[in-house]
């Protein structure tokens, strides 16, 4: 069992900047890689990013590529998701997952943190 725990998300105006945290309750990082979603009141869980454990392979949603990054530091056990030049249509709640391969689809991940909520004003 994996425990995860995002962080980083808030209240922020179009053009900003925003950087989510997804925090592991241990070092546990060695085997998973990690995905970043988002979901809308009313809307599905959308893929937004993953990376695997080395970091080699990095996938992005088109809507986000150039815009955001994925990023993670398996020493410190933590999974990063730089989100910048922020759009209102960005507004969503934010989870990490992480799961035994690298992929853009939500039921290969086996483990979700609770969500971070990330709001865009216009």
């Amino acid at each position: 069992q994996v425990q995860l725990v995002e962080s980083g998300g808030g209240l922020v105006q179009a053009g900003g900047s925003l950087r989510l945290s997804c925090a592991a309750s241990r070092r546990s990082f060695s085997p998973y890689a990690m995905g970043w979603f988002r979901q809308a009141p009313g809307k599905e869980r959308e893929f937004v990013a993953a990376i695997s454990w080395s970091g080699s392979r990095i996938s992005y949603a088109a809507s986000v590529k150039g815009r955001f990054t994925i990023s993670r530091d398996n020493a410190k056990d933590t999974v990063y998701l730089q989100m910048n030049s922020l759009k209102p249509e960005d507004t969503a709640v934010y989870y990490c997952a992480a799961g035994p391969r690298t992929s853009d689809f939500d039921t290969s991940y086996d483990y979700w943190g609770q969500g971070t909520q990330v709001t865009v004003s216009s």
